[in-house]
């Protein structure tokens, strides 16, 4: 049994290594490539005032700075961590979170092997729950302020086009939305008024919330006001058209969390369902649930299962994922 256990892990271990290969010397897809250069051609050469319009927009995005990517990519993890809990809005510091983190996985850990006395289902249920419980409600702050950031900011743009056409800069009106929009949506644009009052450039200022909050709505908002300032025209129309278009995103994602809802329950569902059985179980005996940690043919079945179950779940979560 135990020669049985090594090969599958070899095997494991070779499948994992060939994918890492393929994935590393593979290069670019040559259609892809010739695709970009001939858009690059058409935008360089095109006389149609869309073209123009959509090579600007490219050059402004590629121009862009994106902070958050290299902190997140090229920094530590703890650098990323912290960038996390500062898009939640709250007051949480990258040591209240370790010390949540460490204390909770040491209770788990406790509680479960003094009930059970096996130590490796003790460990796993602490690595478990001390990572994933504070990983989950940190996600679920980000995604709340998020989702009322988004509500609101049609509305501050709104607000942005009156100010524009009653005659105000455009630094004034980012004061007036501060001071009147509530929620994230005020507290941002405070901090973009804020920067600018000492002696950061606007462009910077919104670039620095941008890659903060990593939001497409708000990346919209910044182009638009970048692409204005270079090729000038209306931005108070400019910045109506936007307000549009994001309520209209809004609606569309509404449409779409609704038609999918019960695909999503279904999935939450069958997902659950296993673990919730074994809990069961085990309530009712546990001698016989705890095989499955102490057997190994017992432990590569629970393993195989757990893969083809997860396998599942990130299928069903494609399929109800769609991008707008």
């Amino acid at each position: 049994m135990e020669g049985m256990i090594e090969i599958i892990i070899m095997a494991l271990g070779l499948l994992l290594a060939a994918a890492l290969a393929y994935a590393a010397l593979s290069g670019p897809s040559a259609s892809k490539e010739g695709g970009r250069r001939l858009q690059s051609v058409r935008f360089r050469h095109s006389q149609s005032a869309k073209d123009r319009v959509e090579a600007q927009y490219r050059k402004s995005l590629a121009a862009r700075t994106p902070r958050a990517t290299k902190v997140a990519g090229s920094g530590s993890r703890l650098e990323a961590l912290e960038l996390r809990l500062k898009r939640t809005g709250k007051a949480w510091t990258l040591s209240q979170y370790l010390y949540a983190s460490g204390g909770l996985a040491t209770f788990v850990i406790l509680f479960v092997f003094l009930k059970t006395g096996a130590m490796m289902l003790a460990l796993m249920a602490g690595v478990l729950v001390g990572g994933g419980l504070p990983h989950f409600v940190v996600g679920w702050a980000i995604k709340k302020r998020i989702k009322n950031f988004v509500t609101r900011l049609p509305d501050a743009m709104d607000l942005l086009v009156r100010g524009l056409r009653s005659g105000l800069p455009v630094t004034e009106t980012l004061g007036v939305v501060a001071r009147e929009v509530p929620g994230p949506v005020g507290v941002e644009f405070k901090l973009v008024t804020d920067r600018i009052k000492v002696g950061r450039t606007m462009e910077e200022a919104l670039q620095e919330t941008a890659d903060r909050l990593n939001l497409p709505e708000f990346n919209f908002f910044c182009i638009t006001l970048a692409i204005q300032r270079e090729t000038g025209g209306n931005l108070a129309e400019t910045l109506s058209n936007l307000s549009d278009v994001l309520r209209k995103r809004a609606q569309m994602k509404l449409k779409i969390s609704a038609m999918s809802s019960e695909s999503k329950a279904s999935a939450y569902i069958v997902g659950a369902l296993p673990f919730i059985v074994f809990g069961l179980i085990y309530t009712i005996n546990p001698d016989y649930t705890m095989k499955f940690f102490e057997d190994e043919r017992l432990i590569i079945t629970g393993l195989g299962g757990l893969t083809w179950l997860g396998l599942g779940a990130f299928i069903m979560g494609k399929m109800v994922s769609f991008e707008i």
